[in-house]
């Protein structure tokens, strides 16, 4: 099927990318000119595993392009996908403005019948919104008839550093649908993956991936607040969490403890779910306590660091982990933003490490000095801190590390390191939830 891909960020990259891969032909868009020639080369502006190496292969097979023109891609495809940015206003509400240039841009290039789908994460009813831009916008010559679409919903949930895989291995499919020939459609496109199909109609397809996340952030929050009262009882977080994992109706899954959650959709959509509700009449107390104990646990954490350093002026503190998790680049709302900007505000000195995200950082930061690995990064530090666990950092010579630092003091924000006896090697170890709290 000829498949368009309207914006050509994270979602609509790997999206138009997938898709390719399993047999359609698409055209990617994007309104950033530097964008599309980069990528009309092979290379791809995010780190995603994966992501490279197949967008090469379907650059070369012809069954993957890209342009800057909507006119091109409407004409040419049977279905597109909206994949657009809907970042938050100061509100919490989702800017769906983006959205909305992109409907209108498809309408006016519609010359036969078209399934626009929202991949975009949006608030329920905006199905109905893009659905009445269309018709406002459709060309003259189609006032006095009808020109056939539909609008559709297919919210994407993919995770950052394994998207390439939960795209092709997806858990299911979320489609949101108001006619026949609209699910046939979608069935064509993912007959390849042979997913399970959730077929819904749009509002509630809309639905599904803001309560996803917020669920998903519940949990998160939920187990933080666990290890608060861990610290204080002299419990191990971990060994709670494993006794509340095997319970089948709870799941493992999302029960770690650190330093907070963040990234380019849980604090997003969370606040945007927050306002959905509002706007539906119903408070969502539970969601607000949700993002406030995403907040304090980051709070919390430079408090423990405060604590057991006595006096933080001056002190070279050394970060491991930049990026708001592993494999990925993406500093959006990443805790180390909170954590390194209060330390910084308390006259401590930053040097950190991050193996892909430190571009990104320097964006962000000012006077931090970035060392060129983990070794580099710990030499004269007065203590460490591990904000992102990624792989490079589980296999640390530790022995060297602590002899590289001013003093041996370790905080762990993800307890990356409770086994790896860091004690026996003369550090001073401080996790999450681990049974020792802030001193009275």
């Amino acid at each position: 099927m000829n498949i368009a891909i309207v914006g050509s960020g994270y979602v609509g990259l790997v999206t138009g990318v997938c898709l390719a891969q399993i047999g359609h032909k698409i055209t990617c868009v994007d309104v950033d000119q530097e964008k599309i020639k980069k990528l009309k080369l092979g290379k791809v502006p995010i780190y995603e595993p994966g992501l490279e190496e197949l967008l090469k292969k379907n650059l070369k097979n012809k069954r993957l392009s890209f342009t800057t023109s909507i006119r091109e891609a409407t004409r040419k495809s049977t279905a597109i996908f909206i994949a657009v940015g809907t970042p938050s206003k100061k509100s919490g509400d989702a800017d769906l403005t983006y959205v909305e240039n992109v409907a209108r841009q498809i309408a006016v290039n519609m010359d036969d019948y078209k399934l626009i789908i929202e991949k975009s994460t949006v608030p329920a009813e905006t199905g109905k919104r893009v659905a009445r831009t269309i018709k406002m916008n459709l060309p003259k010559k189609f006032k006095k008839t009808t020109l056939e679409f539909d609008v559709a919903s297919n919210p994407e949930f993919l995770r950052e550093g394994s998207a390439i895989s939960d795209f092709m291995n997806p858990d299911r499919v979320v489609v949101g649908v108001e006619s026949k020939k609209a699910e046939k459609l979608f069935r064509e496109i993912y007959k390849p993956l042979k997913p399970h199909m959730v077929v819904t109609n749009i509002n509630s397809a809309e639905l599904i991936k803001h309560a996803s996340n917020s669920f998903l952030a519940t949990k998160i929050s939920f187990m933080n607040s666990i290890s608060q009262i861990c610290d204080k009882l002299g419990a191990d977080v971990l060994k709670v969490a494993e006794g509340m994992g095997h319970d089948k109706r709870i799941g493992r899954a999302f029960l770690n403890a650190g330093v907070g959650y963040g990234g380019s959709c849980f604090p997003k959509d969370v606040d945007a779910f927050v306002r959905i509700s509002e706007k539906s009449g119903y408070d969502f107390g539970l969601l607000r306590e949700v993002r406030k104990v995403n907040e304090e646990q980051k709070a919390s954490f430079v408090r423990l660091i405060e604590d057991k350093l006595w006096i933080v002026k001056n002190k070279v503190i050394g970060v491991l982990g930049l990026a708001f998790k592993p494999d990925t680049d993406d500093m959006r709302s990443a805790p180390s933003i909170d954590i390194i900007n209060a330390l910084q505000q308390e006259g401590a000195k930053i040097k950190a490490y991050d193996p892909v995200a430190m571009p990104n950082a320097k964006k962000i930061f000012k006077k931090i000095t970035y060392g060129k690995d983990p070794y580099d990064t710990a030499k004269g530090c007065d203590c460490l801190l591990l904000l992102t666990e990624w792989d490079e950092f589980k296999k640390l010579n530790f022995k060297k590390i602590g002899s590289a630092m001013k003093q041996a003091v370790l905080f762990d924000g993800r307890n990356l390191y409770h086994d790896k006896g860091l004690e026996d090697l003369g550090f001073e170890y401080h996790g999450i939830g681990r049974g020792v709290g802030i001193s009275s």
